[in-house]
């Protein structure tokens, strides 16, 4: 049997693939990778479909051990990583034989990393996904030490001429926003905005709650519930906002000022607390 024997998880890891979408209208998130190109990039350096599943780490620390040969990548923001304690490197296949033991370091900066395995995580899916969803538990469990994880078969070749070198999460992002559609609840959402934010603590899959000068309120009062989108920047009575993120709910009664562009998620999923965000809004208006 192709699998992976779990023997250490760091704080987190958890399956993830490229998610579950379409299932809003039964309160379900989309989930998936929060960081969706480094999870399609080990994939193709596996050999894999790029929706295959793998593991989504925070803060490193994950070991695993291969009952069978195969071929392993870790990509995210560069880390250590080790076969048998030999370095091998992140951003690089790596051929891994049966009884071999995978480790990853903690990375300098970022949050997340993500092991593919040729074949990818063969573990049953939920609604088509095989991702864990945090908010309403659905998907398989966290990765626990003791646990083994089924692998599918290796059907493709892994792709060295795709190895890339791995990007320092930076301490500050620039994230691109469209205005909508609830900034007119906000007095001057538009510069509001625009202000410098620092990621707090409270960080997970879920969102990023920041803290800065307070958005001012235009509007009392609150809005019954309405749908949320991944990327939904919401801003509560203390005018701190929440930008959410893959497990978000798929409603709420705060008014959202405005969306970030999806090109940016991936950064925002490797925002460590402490990194500044400045939101650049566009003046294109939302439009449904």
């Amino acid at each position: 049997m192709r699998a992976l024997e779990i023997v250490a998880t760091g704080p987190l890891a958890l399956v993830q693939d490229l998610g579950r979408p379409g299932y809003a209208h039964l309160g379900v998130s989309p989930s998936g990778a929060l960081d969706i190109s480094a999870l399609k990039l080990a994939n193709r350096l596996v050999g894999n479909a790029e929706d295959a599943a793998g593991v989504e780490t925070v803060l490193g620390g994950l070991a695993v051990r291969a009952t069978a040969s195969c071929t392993a990548a870790v990509t995210g923001p560069p880390v250590a990583v080790a076969v048998d304690g030999r370095e091998v490197g992140s951003h690089t296949p790596v051929p891994v034989r049966a009884g071999q033991l995978l480790t990853i370091g903690t990375p300098a900066t970022g949050l997340r990393c993500y092991l593919a395995v040729s074949g990818g995580l063969a573990v049953a899916p939920v609604l088509g996904s095989r991702s864990r969803d945090v908010l309403s538990g659905l998907g398989p469990d966290p990765l626990e030490p003791g646990m083994t994880v089924p692998l599918g078969p290796a059907t493709g070749v892994p792709n060295g001429a795709d190895v890339v070198p791995g990007t320092t999460a930076p301490t500050e992002l620039v994230v691109p926003v469209l205005l909508g559609p609830r900034d007119d609840w906000l007095a001057d959402a538009a510069s509001g905005l625009s202000a410098r934010w620092t990621v707090t603590a409270q960080v997970n899959r879920v969102g990023l709650r920041l803290d800065g000068p307070p958005l001012r309120r235009a509007r009392t009062g609150e809005l019954p519930s309405e749908g949320i989108l991944t990327g939904a920047i919401q801003v509560p009575p203390d005018g701190l906002p929440l930008i959410f993120l893959a497990d978000h709910p798929t409603t709420g009664g705060y008014p959202v000022a405005c969306t970030v562009r999806r090109t940016s998620l991936d950064a925002l999923a490797q925002a460590r607390p402490g990194t500044f965000v400045r939101f650049q809004p566009s003046l294109a208006m939302w439009n449904g």
